[in-house]
Protein backbone atom coordinates (compact mmCIF):
# COMPACT_ATOMS: atom_id res chain seq x y z
CA UNK A 1 0.00 0.00 0.00
CA UNK A 2 1.49 3.60 -0.96
CA UNK A 3 1.40 6.42 1.38
CA UNK A 4 -0.96 8.30 -0.14
CA UNK A 5 -3.37 5.97 -0.10
CA UNK A 6 -2.91 5.26 4.08
CA UNK A 7 -3.29 9.22 4.42
CA UNK A 8 -6.60 8.96 2.09
CA UNK A 9 -7.30 6.08 4.76
CA UNK A 10 -7.13 7.87 7.81
CA UNK A 11 -8.38 11.54 6.19
CA UNK A 12 -11.49 9.23 5.61
CA UNK A 13 -11.70 7.74 9.10
CA UNK A 14 -10.85 11.24 10.97
CA UNK A 15 -13.73 12.98 8.97
CA UNK A 16 -16.40 10.13 10.09
CA UNK A 17 -15.29 10.40 13.86
CA UNK A 18 -12.85 13.52 14.49
CA UNK A 19 -12.52 12.75 17.89
CA UNK A 20 -12.38 8.67 18.84
CA UNK A 21 -11.67 7.58 22.30
CA UNK A 22 -11.79 4.39 24.19
CA UNK A 23 -15.54 2.86 25.09
CA UNK A 24 -14.03 1.68 28.31
CA UNK A 25 -15.85 4.50 31.32
CA UNK A 26 -13.31 6.40 33.36
CA UNK A 27 -12.45 9.35 34.41
CA UNK A 28 -8.62 9.90 35.56
CA UNK A 29 -5.71 7.88 34.64
CA UNK A 30 -6.01 4.77 37.08
CA UNK A 31 -9.01 4.09 36.59
CA UNK A 32 -8.29 3.84 33.28
CA UNK A 33 -5.46 1.61 34.22
CA UNK A 34 -7.84 -0.52 36.20
CA UNK A 35 -10.67 -0.62 33.34
CA UNK A 36 -8.43 -1.84 30.76
CA UNK A 37 -6.52 -4.43 33.46
CA UNK A 38 -9.97 -5.87 33.40
CA UNK A 39 -11.12 -5.71 29.81
CA UNK A 40 -8.11 -8.42 28.95
CA UNK A 41 -10.26 -11.43 27.31
CA UNK A 42 -13.93 -9.34 27.82
CA UNK A 43 -15.90 -6.53 26.60
CA UNK A 44 -15.81 -2.93 27.29
CA UNK A 45 -19.57 -3.48 28.15
CA UNK A 46 -19.40 -5.87 30.45
CA UNK A 47 -16.20 -3.33 32.55
CA UNK A 48 -18.16 -0.94 31.97
CA UNK A 49 -20.92 -2.87 33.78
CA UNK A 50 -18.61 -3.35 36.62
CA UNK A 51 -17.07 -0.40 37.56
CA UNK A 52 -20.05 1.90 37.28
CA UNK A 53 -20.10 -0.23 40.69
CA UNK A 54 -17.01 -0.23 41.84
CA UNK A 55 -15.62 3.47 41.17
CA UNK A 56 -18.23 4.95 43.36
CA UNK A 57 -16.44 2.80 46.16
CA UNK A 58 -13.36 2.19 45.22
CA UNK A 59 -11.86 4.76 42.61
CA UNK A 60 -8.39 5.22 43.85
CA UNK A 61 -4.87 2.98 44.58
CA UNK A 62 -5.64 3.53 48.47
CA UNK A 63 -9.48 2.53 48.18
CA UNK A 64 -8.51 -0.81 46.28
CA UNK A 65 -5.56 -1.69 48.21
CA UNK A 66 -8.43 -1.06 51.25
CA UNK A 67 -11.21 -3.18 49.60
CA UNK A 68 -8.47 -6.26 49.35
CA UNK A 69 -8.73 -9.17 46.75
CA UNK A 70 -11.84 -10.29 48.87
CA UNK A 71 -13.42 -7.00 48.93
CA UNK A 72 -12.97 -6.14 44.78
CA UNK A 73 -13.86 -9.75 43.46
CA UNK A 74 -17.74 -9.42 44.04
CA UNK A 75 -17.67 -6.38 41.75
CA UNK A 76 -15.94 -7.95 38.41
CA UNK A 77 -17.09 -11.34 39.03
CA UNK A 78 -18.90 -10.92 36.02
CA UNK A 79 -15.84 -10.42 33.79
CA UNK A 80 -13.79 -13.33 32.73
CA UNK A 81 -10.37 -14.23 34.78
CA UNK A 82 -11.80 -12.49 37.74
CA UNK A 83 -10.09 -14.07 40.57
CA UNK A 84 -6.16 -13.25 39.02
CA UNK A 85 -7.47 -9.89 37.68
CA UNK A 86 -8.43 -9.19 41.05
CA UNK A 87 -4.78 -9.46 42.50
CA UNK A 88 -3.77 -7.89 39.23
CA UNK A 89 -5.36 -4.97 40.18
CA UNK A 90 -4.76 -5.11 44.16
CA UNK A 91 -0.93 -5.75 43.85
CA UNK A 92 -0.42 -3.22 41.07
CA UNK A 93 -2.75 -0.41 43.46
CA UNK A 94 -0.17 -1.11 45.98
CA UNK A 95 2.89 -0.71 43.84
CA UNK A 96 1.68 2.66 42.57
CA UNK A 97 1.52 3.97 46.26
CA UNK A 98 4.85 2.68 47.29
CA UNK A 99 6.28 3.39 43.98
CA UNK A 100 4.40 6.50 42.23
CA UNK A 101 2.82 8.50 44.96
CA UNK A 102 -0.46 6.48 44.42
CA UNK A 103 -0.16 8.07 40.54
CA UNK A 104 -0.30 6.43 36.82
CA UNK A 105 3.22 7.02 35.62
CA UNK A 106 3.53 8.24 32.19
CA UNK A 107 6.21 5.90 31.72
CA UNK A 108 6.45 2.39 29.41
CA UNK A 109 8.71 0.83 31.51
CA UNK A 110 7.05 1.78 34.75
CA UNK A 111 3.61 0.76 33.65
CA UNK A 112 4.93 -2.93 32.01
CA UNK A 113 6.50 -3.20 35.70
CA UNK A 114 2.93 -3.64 37.08
CA UNK A 115 1.15 -7.27 37.39
CA UNK A 116 -1.22 -7.35 34.63
CA UNK A 117 0.40 -3.92 32.24
CA UNK A 118 1.42 -5.72 29.21
CA UNK A 119 2.77 -3.62 26.22
CA UNK A 120 -0.90 -3.21 24.98
CA UNK A 121 -2.56 -1.93 28.24
CA UNK A 122 0.78 0.36 28.43
CA UNK A 123 0.35 1.98 24.94
CA UNK A 124 -3.35 2.51 25.89
CA UNK A 125 -2.60 4.24 28.80
CA UNK A 126 -0.12 6.43 27.57
CA UNK A 127 -2.37 7.24 24.34
CA UNK A 128 -5.36 7.81 26.22
CA UNK A 129 -4.77 9.18 29.39
CA UNK A 130 -1.13 11.38 28.48
CA UNK A 131 -1.75 11.71 25.08
CA UNK A 132 1.33 9.73 23.47
CA UNK A 133 0.97 8.55 19.91
CA UNK A 134 1.45 4.81 20.53
CA UNK A 135 -0.31 2.25 19.03
CA UNK A 136 -2.14 -0.28 21.24
CA UNK A 137 -2.50 -3.34 18.91
CA UNK A 138 -5.39 -5.87 19.85
CA UNK A 139 -7.18 -8.22 18.00
CA UNK A 140 -9.40 -6.05 15.83
CA UNK A 141 -6.35 -3.72 14.83
CA UNK A 142 -4.33 -6.78 14.08
CA UNK A 143 -6.96 -7.68 11.68
CA UNK A 144 -7.48 -4.45 10.17
CA UNK A 145 -4.10 -3.55 9.56
CA UNK A 146 -3.56 -7.04 7.70
CA UNK A 147 -6.49 -7.08 6.04
CA UNK A 148 -6.68 -3.71 4.63
CA UNK A 149 -2.67 -3.70 4.05
CA UNK A 150 -2.19 -0.73 5.79
CA UNK A 151 0.86 -1.94 8.16
CA UNK A 152 1.08 -6.24 7.55
CA UNK A 153 2.86 -7.87 10.29
CA UNK A 154 3.11 -11.28 11.65
CA UNK A 155 3.06 -10.22 14.96
CA UNK A 156 1.20 -7.55 17.23
CA UNK A 157 4.37 -5.55 17.72
CA UNK A 158 5.12 -5.89 14.11
CA UNK A 159 1.89 -4.41 13.37
CA UNK A 160 2.85 -1.72 15.91
CA UNK A 161 6.29 -1.03 14.45
CA UNK A 162 4.32 -0.69 11.19
CA UNK A 163 1.88 1.50 12.25
CA UNK A 164 4.05 3.77 13.84
CA UNK A 165 6.03 3.51 10.59
CA UNK A 166 3.32 4.33 7.83
CA UNK A 167 0.37 6.22 9.76
CA UNK A 168 1.01 10.07 8.63
CA UNK A 169 2.00 12.04 11.59
CA UNK A 170 -1.03 14.18 12.06
CA UNK A 171 -3.42 11.07 12.51
CA UNK A 172 -0.83 9.08 14.64
CA UNK A 173 -2.49 9.92 18.28
CA UNK A 174 -5.81 8.56 17.28
CA UNK A 175 -4.95 6.16 14.51
CA UNK A 176 -5.26 3.22 17.03
CA UNK A 177 -8.70 4.53 18.20
CA UNK A 178 -10.49 4.60 14.59
CA UNK A 179 -8.82 0.85 13.65
CA UNK A 180 -9.78 -0.40 17.00
CA UNK A 181 -13.61 0.66 16.09
CA UNK A 182 -13.30 0.11 12.39
CA UNK A 183 -12.69 -3.66 13.42
CA UNK A 184 -15.06 -3.41 16.14
CA UNK A 185 -18.19 -2.36 13.96
CA UNK A 186 -17.56 -2.72 10.47
CA UNK A 187 -13.94 -4.37 9.47
CA UNK A 188 -14.98 -7.66 11.68
CA UNK A 189 -13.68 -10.93 11.71
CA UNK A 190 -16.29 -13.59 10.09
CA UNK A 191 -17.75 -11.20 7.76
CA UNK A 192 -16.96 -7.78 7.12
CA UNK A 193 -19.18 -5.07 6.24
CA UNK A 194 -17.18 -4.02 2.87
CA UNK A 195 -20.62 -2.38 1.71
CA UNK A 196 -20.59 0.40 4.03
CA UNK A 197 -17.25 0.55 4.71
CA UNK A 198 -15.65 4.21 4.49
CA UNK A 199 -12.77 3.31 2.82
CA UNK A 200 -13.34 0.04 0.62
CA UNK A 201 -12.17 1.40 -2.22
CA UNK A 202 -8.75 2.18 -0.81
CA UNK A 203 -8.61 -1.49 1.17
CA UNK A 204 -6.55 -4.08 -0.50
CA UNK A 205 -8.62 -6.72 0.99
CA UNK A 206 -9.37 -9.25 -2.09
CA UNK A 207 -12.51 -11.45 -0.72
CA UNK A 208 -14.36 -8.37 -0.14
CA UNK A 209 -18.24 -9.02 0.74
CA UNK A 210 -21.15 -7.90 -1.15
CA UNK A 211 -24.74 -6.47 -0.56
CA UNK A 212 -26.42 -9.34 -2.22
CA UNK A 213 -24.06 -11.91 0.75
Amino acid sequence: MNPKKRAEIFARLAAANPNPTTELAFATPYELLVAVTLSAQATDKSVNLATAKLFPVARTPQAVVALGVAGLEPYIRTIGLWRNKAKNVVEASRLLIERHHGEVPADRDALEALPGVGRKTANVILNTAFGQATMAVDTHIFRVANRTRIAPGKTPLAVEKGLERFVPEPYRRNAHHWLILHGRYVCKARKPDCPRCTIADLCEYKAKTRIEE
